[in-house]
Formats: structure tokens, C-alpha cells, sequence
């Protein structure tokens, strides 16, 4: 595959049509996103200027993605929260933790994938549900509260706020949300077994 400085470039035409030069084929958002899933590195570039578009290309197939499920990823109340720092002065400091976070969930992740692992392979199915269910509620609510610290060390008077209550309200009903999705596939579960 062609590539830049490492990276499979894909050029965006002023039609809106995606050329992956490595492949010299055309290729869709969802093809992008499969990269992605892939960890595939790649640039995007406006065809004509050649300036690096990455970013308005992954911002946009974030957004297809989460109008095509109904299962969003992005909760409300952290959208709320996310555009209330654009023009703040803590603008700066949020990108690199929101990255950190990323970071250490899927780090997270791993970790319980291995512990289900464990829980699961060497015993019935059946019987070892309630733990795993019980490891993804712990660390939801985690890391939903380093979140919110985090967010209370940028803004000490956010606690102060009446505002302050709306997003905790809102964060407990994700998690009662997340609760509910994890006991239907604990139930889905049983039923295979």
C-alpha cells in the first residue's frame, strides 16, 4: 500500500468521495471505520489542498455510527458536558485527558476480559454469571466517577452549582441503563445455557 510518513493516505475529493491510495479503490465511511476497528493508521487529505482533514473524517464517522444504532456510545450528558469547554479555558487540558481515559478503560478492558476469562473457563456457564456481571457494574461506575472528579478538579465550583446535580442524575440513569442491558444479556445467557 502507498503510504506517508507510515500511513495509508486517503484523499477526499470535493464530490465527497473517499480514493484510498494504497488500494487505488474508493472507499465509504464504514470502510474507514473497519480500518479503525482494525488498527489501521491513516491520513485523510483534502484532495485539492492537501491539508490534513483526519480528524473531520473520524468526527464524522463517529457521528454516522452513532445515528445508525441505537446503542450510542456517547451519553447526553457527556455531550452536554464535552461542548460546555469548548472556549473554556480548560479546552486545552480535556483532549489529552479524554485520551488518558480511553487509555486506561481499554486497559480496563483487557483486564476484565482475561478475569471472565477465568471465571468461565474451567466451570458451567450458568454458574459464574453473577461475577462478571458484577466486575462490568464496578467498573462503570469507576470509572464514571474518575470522570467526574476529574471534571470537579477543572471547575471547583461546578459542585456548587445547581447545574452540578443535573449531570449526576443523568450519569446514574446511564448506569441504570448499562445495568439493565447487562441483566437481559445475563438472561440471554441462562437461556443458552
Amino acid at each position: 500500500m502507498a503510504k506517508h510518513d507510515g500511513q495509508i493516505v486517503i484523499k477526499k475529493y470535493a464530490n465527497r468521495r473517499l480514493y484510498n491510495t494504497g488500494t487505488s479503490t474508493y472507499v465509504t465511511l464504514d470502510d474507514l471505520a473497519v480500518m479503525v476497528k482494525k488498527g489501521e493508521e491513516f491520513t485523510v487529505q483534502d484532495a485539492k489542498s492537501g491539508d490534513d482533514i483526519t480528524h473531520s473524517v473520524l468526527t464524522q464517522i463517529i457521528f454516522e455510527q452513532e445515528s445508525k444504532t441505537g446503542n450510542t456510545l456517547l451519553p447526553i450528558s457527556f455531550l452536554r458536558q464535552l461542548i460546555s469547554f469548548y472556549g473554556d479555558q480548560m479546552q486545552m487540558v480535556v483532549p489529552s485527558y479524554l485520551e488518558h481515559s480511553m487509555q486506561a478503560f481499554t486497559e480496563q478492558q483487557s483486564q476484565m476480559r482475561e478475569q471472565i476469562n477465568k471465571a468461565f473457563g474451567d466451570t458451567p456457564l450458568g454458574k459464574n454469571l453473577q461475577a462478571p456481571l458484577q466486575l462490568v457494574e464496578e467498573q462503570v461506575r469507576r470509572n464514571t466517577d474518575m470522570f467526574h472528579k476529574a471534571m470537579q478538579m477543572f471547575s471547583p465550583f461546578m459542585a456548587a452549582t445547581p447545574q452540578a446535580k443535573e449531570p449526576r442524575k443523568a450519569e446514574a440513569k446511564d448506569i441504570d441503563e448499562l445495568k439493565e442491558q447487562l441483566r437481559a444479556l445475563q438472561t440471554k445467557l441462562e437461556n443458552l445455557g
